[in-house]
């Protein structure tokens, strides 16, 4: 069989990511790719690979069998409104938008969608989810999901990336309902350090959360850890404890390319008809409801350290949600 032939939009540092998760398959392929930017454009540029400055132009002149949308969260609503009214399959980069109710609106597109939460194609991460849902680790009262990032983005990344929860955030929170099989009710934070100037975002913020299993979940995110990216998971149940190590400074992006490639390959057999493994857009609007919760934490956490320097007493602990 030919591979499936997707287009690429967006090639900035995501969408460099794919490609080269991608170079190593055999069954997904991209075969064309829509940047605005000349120079991404060249910096990307290969044998067989078309490249064009506009989504549209893409979809005038490439015959792809899907799209996989890597843009800036805040334009993924209408790429992929765009894109589903040519009638093609689309995996679109988490979040799927800046907001749940931009996430909800591509709800009802007509054509499959699938969001990139990659974790799900971890195959340590899918143990842990098997064993849990088995009751190999019993009860479980604690599922711990880390974050950590060597350095922070670069100043203009973070002021569109919609802050702290919503660009890592996600990714656990996802994660933490995909492992437990449990939604998330009520949390709270505790954030720690502060962006450049004009961009509202924190360093580090820690999460707990009340899950409608009974479980707790704490989430933890921070952009300095210097021994470089690292990403792991543990849970704890009256018959056991496992912990999965998802990235690992040591590795580097190993671990992220070999998902990532499952991911593109899983949403092909998808688009032709199979069943979706990955996050639905469903789990995507689930997990931008708690990044907003967080953010919203943040944000209050932040008005209190401002009217603490008045004089105003501090307030440095949050709660959201029921």
């Amino acid at each position: 069989m030919a591979p499936f032939g997707i287009g690429l939009v967006g090639a900035g540092r995501m969408g460099r990511t794919h490609l080269r998760a991608l170079a190593g398959s055999d069954a997904v392929k991209v075969i064309a790719i829509a940047e605005p930017s000349a120079a991404a454009r060249q910096a990307v540029a290969a044998p067989g690979v078309a490249g064009y400055e506009s989504v549209k132009e893409l979809l005038d002149h490439a015959e792809v069998d899907g799209v996989l949308i890597a843009a800036p969260t805040d334009q993924h609503g209408a790429v992929i409104a765009e894109v589903a009214a040519r009638g093609l399959p689309i995996l679109c980069e988490k979040p799927c938008g800046l907001t749940a109710a931009a996430a909800r609106a591509s709800a009802q597109v007509g054509v499959p969608l699938q969001v990139a939460y990659w974790r799900r194609f971890v195959p340590g991460l899918r143990q842990l989810h098997d064993r849990i849902a088995a009751g190999d680790l019993g009860v479980i009262h604690l599922v711990t999901c880390y974050q950590w990032d060597e350095r922070p983005p670069s100043p203009n990344f973070r002021a569109h990336s919609g802050g702290i929860a919503i660009d890592m955030g996600v990714h656990e929170f996802d994660q933490l309902r995909w492992l437990t099989g449990q939604d998330i009710g009520g949390l709270s934070v505790v954030t720690s350090g502060s962006a450049p100037d004009g961009i509202a975002d924190v360093d580090g913020a820690q999460v707990i959360l009340s899950l409608t299993g009974g479980a707790t979940g704490f989430v933890s995110l921070g952009r300095y850890f210097r021994l470089g990216d690292a990403v792991w998971a543990e849970a704890f149940g009256t018959g056991g404890h496992e912990r999965c190590d998802v990235i690992d400074p040591a590795e580097g992006e190993i671990a992220q390319l070999a998902a990532l490639r499952a991911q593109a390959e899983s949403f092909a057999s998808f688009a032709a008809g199979g069943p979706c493994e990955g996050a639905t857009i469903d789990d995507a609007v689930a997990a931008l409801a708690a990044a907003e919760q967080v953010t919203a934490a943040i944000t209050a956490t932040q008005e209190a350290r401002e009217n603490a320097s008045d004089g105003l007493p501090p307030s440095y602990r949050h709660r959201a949600g029921g």
